[in-house]
């Protein structure tokens, strides 16, 4: 519990490095005892095979052969002369030679005719050699009168007779065979001790490595990080797209996939990752230095404003992140309060009449006039507070109005508006904002197109009705489109990155135009991009906007 309460304090790559370090001490040790292991069995091993080779050569001597022939069978044995005999010395000079431990020669009877002590001569060997006697060779590690020791026993055969006449014993002690181990240690040690040098060294680079790139950021912090990512980017109804420095998208939630159309965007280089190329160039912009741009984007009929700006931490840079808003309700929101100031404009306008027909009537009658102003009122209570037909020649309330209050602002800007004469309305409006959207939009679209346009200055409308449907054809004096294609699709540019000739589609009223026309299930297209006489000729149709007025009445 005490470990578990330390582990806990300390700093999740504190944690790691000694985990790491543990790890490689582990290996290191479970290494080096193998190395050593390995090494003690080599020793062993060549221990073992020296001694078999000796007494195999001592064996294979035609002398040896001779000499312990004339012990074999039971012949006496004399301790005197066997310590001064030629086996004795040949014996012994081999040991000196070789550092064997000893060179035993016995007979057929297991009796020792050389020995390194003479006393020992004549006698038994102490060791098991009933093995080699049927012809068989042993290596063991054996404890003999001189100790422990490794030896190899081989027969002595009589090549004449082919029976075993002897044996050879030769052996290396312990401390002989182990001599090496030390060097041996020193060297596996020393390899140890650098393996593990390297070993700390790796772990703290990898425990700097991990501050670096979790920030000091502890595991159940970076847990609790993702949870607020994830509810945040899932939780906001704005789209997020965050870009690192080297221009890969790391972040895409839900609302800007929306926006986008497709699938999810992270992981792909913002260059190929199919996003609006005002808003790659706009990250691009930020990524090279830049602290903020901001624009506007039009997909498909969806209107969105992004602010790119970007991303650092503590003087880091992170690249950039892009927040989208989608705009669209607020815009459709924006068209139907411009048809409600246009309502409130037409009943200004009637109060104002009917304000200045009630001073008439007033001074009629304080003139004695009461029959002409009689007459008035009972005409104005016929007629309405307006006159049954605008300016324009419409008798509609809402458009003549509407229509009205667009020709005054384009008089302002020295552009003519007037109604065309196949004009022809039989019913009266019945959705007066989606109306006022579309007019609107095309109306202000043609009138900015007039103004860049040469003398005369004009905008020349048509309205039509057929059942419940209205059709609006608005044409301009202006240049015509350049870009037919994608007339519906460029939005607003700033000042400096629009071309002098761009006019149609600097706003963002064509792409809300059709979206509240196809809302409807109805249309706006472009009709002629430019044509004699005329620049651009646009369309609009509008199911369900219209419905039949009580009385009879038209205006063309």
């Amino acid at each position: 519990m005490l470990r578990g309460r330390i582990l806990a304090g300390m700093r999740f790559a504190t944690r790691v490095l000694l985990m790491q370090l543990g790890a490689a001490v582990a290996i290191v040790v479970v290494c080096l005892a193998a190395f050593v292991a390995f090494a003690v069995g080599q020793l062993r091993a060549e221990a073992e095979s020296t001694a078999l080779g000796i007494a195999r050569s001592v064996a294979s001597d035609d002398e040896v052969t001779a000499a312990v022939l004339r012990y074999a069978h039971g012949a006496p044995l004399d301790a005197g002369e066997l310590a001064s005999g030629p086996l004795q010395r040949q014996a012994a000079e081999i040991a000196a030679r070789t550092g064997a431990l000893f060179v035993v020669i016995a007979n057929d009877a297991g009796m020792r005719l050389a020995h390194p002590e003479p006393g020992e001569l004549g006698r038994e060997l102490s060791t098991d050699y009933a093995a080699v006697l049927r012809g068989e060779e042993t290596v063991q590690w054996q404890q003999g009168t001189l100790g422990e020791s490794a030896r190899a026993k081989v027969p002595i055969v009589d090549e004449t007779s082919g029976a075993v006449v002897g044996l050879v014993s030769v052996g290396f002690a312990r401390s002989r065979v182990y001599d090496d181990v030390p060097s041996v240690l020193l060297v596996v040690g020393g390899v140890a001790a650098v393996a593990a040098a390297t070993a700390v060294a790796v772990a703290l680079l990898i425990r700097r490595r991990l501050e670096t790139m979790t920030r000091g950021v502890q595991p159940d912090e970076l847990d609790a990080l993702l949870q607020s990512r994830a509810a945040v980017l899932d939780g906001v109804h704005d789209g997020v797209v965050a870009v690192s420095p080297d221009g890969i998208v790391r972040a895409c939630n839900p609302a800007a996939v929306r926006t986008f159309g497709g699938s999810d965007r992270t992981g792909r280089p913002v260059a190929d990752a199919e996003l609006p190329r005002r808003l790659v160039r706009a990250i691009e912009r930020v990524l090279a230095g830049e602290d903020r741009v901001e624009g506007e984007l039009v997909r498909a009929d969806r209107v969105a404003y992004f602010d790119v700006r970007r991303a650092t931490n503590d003087g880091d840079d992170l690249g950039a992140v892009a927040v989208l808003r989608d705009r669209t309700d607020v815009l459709a929101l924006v068209g139907r309060l411009e048809a409600v100031r246009s309502a409130t404009n037409a009943l200004r306008v009637q109060r104002h009449e009917f304000a200045n027909r009630m001073h008439v009537a007033a001074g009629m009658l304080a003139a004695g006039r009461g029959v002409e102003a009689e007459r008035m009122i009972a005409e104005f209570a016929h007629r309405g507070a307006i006159p049954e037909e605008s300016e324009l020649g419409l008798t509609e309330p809402f458009l003549a109005s509407f229509l009205t209050a667009k020709a005054t602002e384009a008089r302002e800007r020295g552009v003519e508006l007037r109604l065309s004469d196949d004009t022809l309305l039989l019913g009266v409006v019945a959705e007066a904002e989606d109306v006022a959207a579309v007019l609107g939009n095309l109306v202000d679209n043609a009138v900015a197109a007039a103004v860049a346009g040469e003398e005369p200055r004009w905008v020349s409308v048509s309205l039509l009705d057929d059942a419940d449907t209205l059709a609006i054809t608005v044409t301009d004096s202006g240049r015509g489109v350049d870009d037919p294609e994608r007339v519906f699709e460029n939005a607003r540019r700033r000042e400096d990155d629009a071309p002098a000739d761009a006019i149609h589609g600097r706003g963002i009223g064509l792409p809300l135009a059709r979206r509240f026309a196809r809302r409807r299930g109805g249309a706006v297209w472009l009709v002629e991009p430019r044509g004699e006489g005329h620049g651009a000729v646009f369309a609009a149709r509008l199911p369900g906007a219209m419905a039949a007025r009580s009385g009879a009445g038209a205006a063309g």
